[in-house]
């Protein structure tokens, strides 16, 4: 059998293959450090304060946006914002490649966005890594995970707890671990 021949070999990962850190590793230590101080702080640092910060790092962010505290951004240069989304407490965006929310996009508290995999079927295990996006008007709710290479509709709702690994239709109410459409939004006036 040809499995019996090949075994992991995570001593020949290499972590340069399919991945671009985006700017040199001094500017990513200093954001580390702002990161751990001011984003990843139990302490409300100012709303306006953080928004300057992921500018100065090349996020772009829109207008009034609210995140809030503990909140983990790992390449803000990589990160666009809308006009009015919020961002809740403990949300982490492991964003190897870009993540896009467009305008009025709202994620709860405790929510996982990984742009970052591995290719399971190759003994290095290399990166496989997509960008995710977030179409305006649809709301993440707490602990929901997004997987790599995932759009969500416009004016999608994401139920707590749920696992979404595949792109999700506008206007649809996606729950459970796999993430599936139950129904369709409606909003009322």
């Amino acid at each position: 059998m040809e499995n019996d021949k090949l075994e992991v070999r995570l001593d020949q990962f290499d972590p340069r293959k399919n991945f671009s850190r985006g700017r040199p590793k001094a500017v990513e230590a200093i954001w580390y450090l702002i990161k751990c101080f001011i984003f990843m702080s139990p302490l409300p640092w100012p709303g306006t304060l953080k928004v300057k910060i992921l500018r100065m790092f090349g996020a772009k962010i829109g207008v009034g946006f609210k995140i809030q505290p503990r909140v983990a951004i790992h390449f803000p240069w990589k990160f666009e914002v809308g006009d009015h989304c919020w961002l809740g407490q403990r949300c982490e965006i492991l964003n190897f490649e870009p993540v896009v929310f467009e305008d009025q996009v709202a994620l709860a508290h405790d929510v996982y966005i990984a742009t970052g995999n591995h290719d399971y079927t190759d003994h290095t295990m290399p990166y496989m890594n997509k960008p995710t996006r977030i179409c305006r008007g649809s709301w993440v709710a707490t602990r929901v995970f997004i997987g790599p290479g995932v759009e969500i509709g416009e004016h999608s709702v994401l139920g707590a707890g749920s696992v979404v690994t595949k792109s999700v239709p506008p206007w649809s109410i996606v729950s459970g671990n796999p993430g599936q459409v139950i129904k369709q939004r409606k909003l009322k006036a």
